[in-house]
C-alpha cells in the first residue's frame, strides 16, 4: 500500500499484477483510487512465467514518452505454484534485471508471502532482487547476485524423464508426423482438443528450431506427470540469448517467433542450454485450474 499510494499521489503510471484474491484486497483498500490503477490477473497472465516480462515490456512501451517514473507491483510466486513453476519464476526474477537494465525510471516491487512460502523461496528472492523491504524498511540485499543469477538458474538441470517415457529421434522429414503424433497422444491422455492442438503446435515449433538451429535433428520425449502432459525436445544447438522468446519479434525478423509462440501456447516452458545442447521442455495441464 505505501508503494502504490505514493505512485498515485505523484500521478505516475502504475500496473499491479497480483493473484486475484490479493488484487481484490488492494482494490478494497484503495477504494475509488483503484480506478487509476491498471490491474492484471497474474494467475492468468503469468501462468507460464515466461509471459510476465512481455506484460512489463508492454507497460513500459505504452508510457515511454510520459516523462514520469513508471511503477509496478508483480507477484510471480504464490503458494499454489508447483516446483517447476517456482524454478522458472526464480529464473524470471533474475531476468528482470537484464530485461529492464536500460528502462530508465521504472520502479518494480515484488511481494512475497513470508507466511506461506518455503524459506528457500524467500532466500532465492533475496538473490534476485537488489533491494528488500521488510517491516517497512528498505535496504540493499546482501545476497543479491545480479545477472549472475541467470547463469546459475540455466545451469540447474531439469529433473530426468521417468523411466517409462516415450522417446523418438526426428529429422526434417519427421516434423509433420511429430506434430500429428503428439496431438493424437495428447487427445488420448484426456487433454481437450484445442489444448492438444496447442501442445502439438508448440512441439512442432520446438522441433523446427532443432532442425534450423540444433544440427538438423533432435530427440522428442513425452510422458505424463500427475495431471500434466510433458514433451521435450533435445538437440545439439546452443541458445545464447537468455531472454529469447520473451519479446515479440519485429515483423521482418526471420528468427525468434518459435519460442515466442511456444511460450504462449503452453502452461510452462523450461529451456536449458549448455555447450553440449539445448532442451526445451513443455508442460500442459490436463485439468487446468485457476
Amino acid at each position: 500500500m505505501p508503494f502504490v499510494s505514493a505512485a498515485l499521489e505523484r500521478e505516475e503510471p502504475l500496473l499491479v499484477a497480483l493473484v486475484p484474491a490479493r488484487g481484490d484486497v488492494l482494490r478494497g483498500e484503495l477504494g475509488d483510487a483503484s480506478r487509476r490503477v491498471e490491474f492484471v490477473d497474474m494467475q492468468s497472465a503469468g501462468r507460464n512465467p515466461a509471459r510476465i516480462i512481455p506484460v512489463w515490456r508492454d507497460f513500459v512501451a505504452r508510457h515511454a514518452g510520459s516523462g514520469k517514473t513508471l511503477n509496478g507491483v508483480g507477484e510471480p510466486i504464490w503458494t499454489a505454484r508447483s516446483e517447476p513453476e517456482i524454478a522458472e519464476c526464480q529464473r524470471h526474477e533474475s531476468l528482470l534485471n537484464l530485461a529492464f537494465a536500460d528502462a530508465g525510471a521504472f520502479a518494480l516491487i515484488c511481494p512475497y508471502d513470508e507466511a506461506g512460502l518455503p524459506a528457500g523461496v524467500l532466500s532465492a528472492a533475496r538473490e534476485s532482487h537488489p533491494h528488500v523491504v521488510e517491516g517497512g524498511r528498505r535496504c540493499a540485499s546482501a545476497a543479491y547476485r545480479g545477472t549472475n543469477g541467470i547463469g546459475a538458474a540455466d545451469r540447474r538441470p531439469l529433473s530426468p524423464p521417468p523411466a517409462d517415457h516415450h522417446a523418438c529421434a526426428f529429422s526434417a522429414a519427421d516434423v509433420t508426423s511429430v506434430r500429428r503424433e503428439t496431438e493424437d497422444w495428447a487427445n488420448a491422455q484426456g487433454l481437450d482438443a484445442s489444448r492438444s492442438a496447442d501442445l502439438a503446435l508448440a512441439v512442432h515449433e520446438a522441433a523446427a528450431n532443432s532442425i534450423r538451429h540444433g544440427g538438423g535433428r533432435g530427440v522428442l520425449r513425452r510422458w505424463r506427470e500427475d495431471d500434466a502432459l510433458v514433451c521435450e525436445t533435445a538437440d545439439a544447438g546452443e541458445l545464447s540469448d537468455p531472454l529469447a522468446g520473451r519479446s515479440l519479434p519485429v515483423a521482418d525478423s526471420a528468427n525468434g517467433r518459435g519460442l515466442w509462440l511456444i511460450n504462449h501456447l503452453c502452461d510452462l516452458v523450461q529451456i536449458r542450454s549448455t555447450a553440449s545442447g539445448t532442451i526445451v521442455r513443455l508442460r500442459q495441464r490436463v485439468h487446468r485450474t485457476p
